[in-house]
């Protein structure tokens, strides 16, 4: 099924880097907002940026995301020291795949990690790279209405 990740797993923390490392993955590609930061917070948190750093060491990584905000776009690029896309229009594949050709990676070394099966998976798949599937980093404190449109889009992959 196109909208079935190759893993999906709880939390970022739970990918296995040696794993993706072995299988030939270069580069990391994350959605942002309920991925790596609480959605629209424009702030890592202190756990992320110490996992960030260790999967620096291994891999390239960089941000994919489809905000259009132009203030929060500036705040998070002024805390973000790797490349960021933002306007990806996922799930279109062609500005991420400009995204990756540019910074030198084929969609084959490549692996996109994000919490909705709608857009990040669907863009992964369509751009032919691994794809990881996360719950949204902050799933125990969000609204109700988003709560209940995850879990329709979850259904979206079960078997």
């Amino acid at each position: 099924m196109f909208l079935k990740p190759d893993y999906n797993l709880k939390k970022v923390f739970d990918i296995n880097l040696d794993e993706l490392k072995a299988n030939g993955t270069k580069i990391i590609l994350f959605d942002l907002d309920s991925t790596l930061m609480a959605s629209k917070s424009a702030t890592y948190s202190p756990e992320i940026k110490e996992w960030l750093s260790n999967v620096r060491k291994d891999f390239q990584i960089a941000i994919v995301s489809n905000n259009n905000n132009t203030d929060y776009i500036n705040k998070v690029k002024s805390i973000t020291d790797f490349p960021v896309l933002f306007e990806a229009c996922k799930p279109c594949a062609g500005k991420a795949k400009e995204f990756l050709t540019s910074l030198g990676f084929e969609p084959k070394e490549a692996v996109l990690v994000g919490d909705r099966p709608l857009t990040d998976i669907w863009c992964g798949k369509k751009l032919g790279c691994k794809t990881i599937l996360v719950d949204s980093i902050t799933a125990e404190t969000e609204n109700i209405p988003t709560r209940v449109v995850r879990k329709i889009e979850r259904l979206c992959i079960k078997n």
